[in-house]
């Protein structure tokens, strides 16, 4: 594994004590909650009405009820999602997706370069078993790489970078992990929601996954097929300076020592995040010539 930048745990956004089952808020209006090994969010202030809040990604399979018992707890036992917002669709955050639009009849919005992973035409290229090491990425093979089927429910972002029923966010293209990646980013108060663009724990090794011990890596890369268009998205999220992340996968952080592990990642992103040797150094799988893009 490669050297990381450490984060001081006090950076965490989300430090109050929390009850087990709690969805602990990070910035006004936001909340997550971790399944498994993957984080969803909510956003919405709690007790919002029928339609007036939002879901982003759906966690891994088998973690449905927990989201939506989530979702009760904070905004009521009848009050569904106005959108479900996707960061992309890789298994661990597409797992409750049908289930939870089907329940609640809810319209799903993607980047239109990832909708074919998601309407069933498409399938993602093989991951990277090799890359690391660590026993996430060994098991790789064996983790599902779609595609799935939600055209029902299925509509692209709008181009003007507007966020259905985000009000004051945009969404930022981020390709790299996948090439419709986004994050979401709110100016007000510089919060970003970054998906897997970047994330706050060493996402390859079972170990970090289950102590989250804070530091700051690339994407996941086992799962990450092109590693040029990463690093210039880490280096277009670290330009914003973000006071507040939340990452698909690690703790919620903030503040000076965020931004600090933030620029230094983005400054040293081909020795820190980028594999030595792998299937995708050098040769990615790309939307533009689409080998990003396999048979179902």
């Amino acid at each position: 594994m490669k050297d990381q930048v450490p984060l001081d745990p006090e950076a965490r956004a989300d430090t109050a004590p929390q009850a087990d089952d709690a969805t602990p808020e990070f910035a006004p209006e936001l909340a997550y909650k971790r399944l498994m090994m993957v984080n969803v969010v909510f956003f919405g202030r709690p007790g919002a009405a029928d339609r007036q809040w939002a879901l982003i990604d759906t966690g891994v399979i088998g973690t449905t009820g927990l989201i939506e018992r989530a979702a009760r707890e904070r905004f009521g036992d009848h009050s569904r999602p106005a959108a479900i917002i996707m960061t992309h669709g890789h298994f661990d955050h597409i797992g409750g997706l049908e289930k939870l639009a089907g329940k609640w009849d809810t319209p799903i919005y993607a980047h239109q370069l990832e909708l074919p992973y998601l309407n069933g035409s498409a399938s993602y290229p093989p991951p990277d078993p090799l890359v690391s090491g660590g026993l996430m990425s060994l098991l790789s093979p064996l983790y599902p790489r779609g595609p799935i089927d939600v055209s029902r429910w299925l509509q692209a972002l709008p181009a003007n970078g507007s966020v259905p029923s985000m009000p004051g966010w945009r969404w930022i293209h981020t390709p790299g992990h996948a090439p419709g990646h986004i994050s979401l980013w709110r100016e007000s108060d510089r919060t970003l929601i970054a998906g897997d663009a970047f994330i706050t724990t060493g996402q390859e090794s079972a170990y970090s996954v289950a102590v989250q011990k804070p530091e700051m890596h690339g994407p996941p890369m086992y799962f990450t097929p092109d590693w040029v268009s990463a690093r210039v998205s880490v280096q277009k999220l670290a330009t914003l300076e973000p006071e507040v992340v939340v990452t698909g996968h690690g703790r919620p952080m903030q503040g000076e020592s965020m931004r600090t592990a933030l620029y230094a990642l983005a400054r040293d992103f081909d020795q820190v995040a980028v594999p030595k040797h792998g299937r995708y150094t050098g040769k990615p799988a790309t939307a533009a010539d689409g080998t990003a893009y396999r048979e179902p």
